[in-house]
């Protein structure tokens, strides 16, 4: 399987501030949380300072999530946004297992081309110069085999 090939430049990735530093933190273990409403339930990615569902400022924690999803919708993109980008790569909306969507990269397919609506993927990690790391999604082991 191919291994995520991202060249991240530091400084294109925004820094942790009050709201997105125990994300960034879980990341750092390769966790992927969701922000989760502690009064309502609802679970939103990314952290925000409020729910999106009943607006509670108050009751927000960041809850680990299965890394497991479904490709929502996606894009093959084909000109790169700097010189130093390889392409062609995936930039695809996952719906976590949990519920929220996820902007992220798929990886793992030697043509890009060859991904449809609803693939079953799981998340694997690209890390950054700091610690922290971006999630990736790759096919589910029972799809690869």
């Amino acid at each position: 399987m191919n291994e995520p090939t991202t060249p991240w430049v530091p400084g294109t990735v925004p820094p942790a501030d009050e709201i997105t530093a125990s994300y960034w933190a879980a990341t750092r273990e390769h966790r992927l949380t969701v922000q989760e409403c502690e009064g309502c339930g609802h679970r939103q990615h990314p952290p925000r300072a409020l729910c999106t569902a009943c607006g509670s400022t108050d009751a927000l924690r960041q809850a680990d999530a299965s890394g497991t999803g479904a490709v929502d919708t996606f894009t093959v993109v084909h000109r790169a946004p700097r010189p130093d980008v390889a392409v062609p790569y995936v930039v695809a909306r996952v719906r976590l297992a949990e519920g929220p969507l996820v902007l992220s990269r798929l990886e793992g397919r030697d043509d890009p081309e060859s991904w449809d609506l609803g693939d079953p993927v799981t998340v694997t990690w690209v890390d950054l110069p700091d610690g922290r790391a971006l999630p990736c999604f790759r096919p589910t082991a029972t799809e690869e085999s």
